[in-house]
C-alpha cells in the first residue's frame, strides 16, 4: 500500500469556514479532502495540516514553528517511509504583514522543495515523488479575518503560473486548486465541504495520473 504525506495549513488541516476570531473547528475525516482523496486512492494517509503554517516565513504573531521549512523536516523526520507527499502551502504567506510577493512565495516552495529533494531525505524514505497544489486565492473584504489578507487576492493570482515553472524546473507533479474549487465567501480564506468533496477528487485523479 501507497503511504501518502499531505503536507499543509488550515485547509488541510481541515479547517471549516470562520465565523468567529479565535474560534476552533475541524471537519471530520469524512469531509476533510486528504482523508477523501487517500480513501478513493487505497492509500495510507499521513496528515501534516497545521493552521497558520507558511512556507518559510516564521510568523511574529502565531510563532516560529509557523515556518513550514521546519515543519517538513519534522514531518519527514518523523513518519516513513512515504511514497508521495502532497505540498498545499502559500495562502499565509499571502497575509498583509509579511509584505510578501508572489515571487518570495514561491521562493518559500522552492525552499520545501529543496528539503524534499534532499539526498538525505529522498535516502531516508527510499525514494518519494511530490505533488505540488496551488492553493485557490483569497477573497479580500469578508469575514473574521479580512484585515490579515488585504492584498492577498492579487498576490495568489499571480501564484499558479510561478508555481507551475517551478513544479517544472523541480521535476514534480502540479495542481492548480484554482481550477477546482474557490474559497468561501464565509471568511474568504477556508474551504467548504463540497469544496473538499472536490479537491480529494481532483487531488486523486492527478496522483492516478501520475501512477
Amino acid at each position: 500500500m501507497s503511504v501518502i504525506l499531505c503536507f499543509g495549513d488550515s485547509n488541510t488541516h481541515g479547517t471549516p469556514p470562520m465565523r468567529t476570531v479565535g474560534e476552533y473547528a475541524r471537519f471530520g475525516a469524512d469531509v476533510r479532502w486528504p482523508s477523501r482523496m487517500a480513501r478513493a486512492l487505497g492509500w495510507e494517509l499521513v496528515e501534516e495540516g497545521l493552521p497558520g503554517r507558511t512556507a518559510h516565513i516564521a510568523d511574529p504573531v502565531m510563532g516560529a514553528h509557523m515556518d513550514g521549512c521546519e515543519g517538513l523536516k519534522i514531518a519527514l523526520q518523523s513518519h516513513g517511509p512515504i511514497d508521495w507527499l502532497v505540498i498545499m502551502l502559500g495562502t499565509n504567506d499571502a497575509k498583509a504583514r509579511f509584505g510578501a510577493s508572489a515571487e518570495a512565495i514561491t521562493g518559500g516552495i522552492a525552499a520545501l522543495l529543496d528539503i524534499a529533494q534532499s539526498p538525505e531525505m529522498q535516502t531516508r524514505h527510499g525514494k518519494f515523488r511530490v505533488l505540488l497544489i496551488c492553493p485557490p486565492p483569497a477573497m479580500e473584504g469578508v469575514g473574521p479575518i479580512a484585515d490579515q489578507f488585504y492584498g492577498a487576492h492579487h498576490r495568489g493570482l499571480e501564484l499558479p503560473g510561478l508555481y507551475k515553472h517551478l513544479a517544472q524546473a523541480r521535476g514534480v507533479a502540479f495542481l492548480d486548486a484554482g481550477q477546482v474549487i474557490a474559497v468561501s465567501p464565509q471568511d474568504g480564506v477556508h474551504f467548504d465541504a463540497p469544496s473538499h468533496a472536490a479537491l480529494a477528487k481532483a487531488v486523486a485523479d492527478a496522483l492516478r495520473a501520475e501512477v
